[in-house]
């Protein structure tokens, strides 16, 4: 008598996101099959079927945080208020990333120490630092676009590291004194009538 499968179609997602708990408790080194597979409450062999090496299972993981942190980076920037100048909500990209989510900016500073010497995750970086700048895009020019990604990056690091508590005024007047204003887009003018 065939017993029917049992099936558990959030089973990939779940070991993802217990990789990632467990790198920011205890950095890669602490992401095994073994730590992985107790932690997420599958079978062994659960993990080899969706990620044949470790290495496959630790890129998965942080692409995935890559696409979380993506998802609240274009909430933020989304369409500013009307009369809102878009510098406001890079301040409160900065702010909310760098007053909060130390879990995401532990993890974020294990990419990167594994991008320094892996290109496949320098290439995860670079795609989601592409993302970041296309959302910057929408109020701001193509070469503005990165140098602001770089000082959110810079600044969010600083706020997490330093030993001196987060002070947005600092971040505003940063902000304000370095991003040039965006330009004010044209006012529609009416086609003209050709003869």
């Amino acid at each position: 008598m065939n017993r029917p499968r049992r099936t558990d179609p959030g089973r990939r997602e779940r070991i993802l996101d217990a990789v990632l708990d467990l790198i920011a408790r205890d950095g890669s080194a602490g992401a095994t099959y073994r730590s992985v597979a107790e932690a997420a409450d599958v079978p062994m062999g659960s993990m080899t079927y969706h990620f044949p090496t470790r290495d496959d299972m630790l890129l998965a993981a942080f692409g995935r945080l890559a696409e979380q942190m993506q998802e609240r980076f274009d909430q933020i920037m989304a369409e500013p208020l009307e009369g809102e100048d878009p510098r406001e909500r890079v301040v409160q990209l900065i702010a909310t990333h760098g007053a909060g989510y130390g879990r995401d900016m532990v993890l974020s500073a294990e990419l990167y120490a594994l991008a320094v010497r892996d290109e496949r995750y320098r290439v995860l970086i670079q795609s989601w630092m592409e993302r970041s700048r296309a959302s910057l895009r929408r109020h701001f020019s193509a070469d503005a676009a990165p140098v602001i990604d770089a000082l959110h990056e810079g600044l969010v690091l600083h706020s997490h590291i330093s030993t001196e508590p987060f002070d947005v005024d600092r971040v505003r007047s940063a902000v304000y004194r370095l991003i040039e204003p965006a330009p004010i887009p044209p006012a529609d003018v009416p086609a003209q009538e050709t003869p």
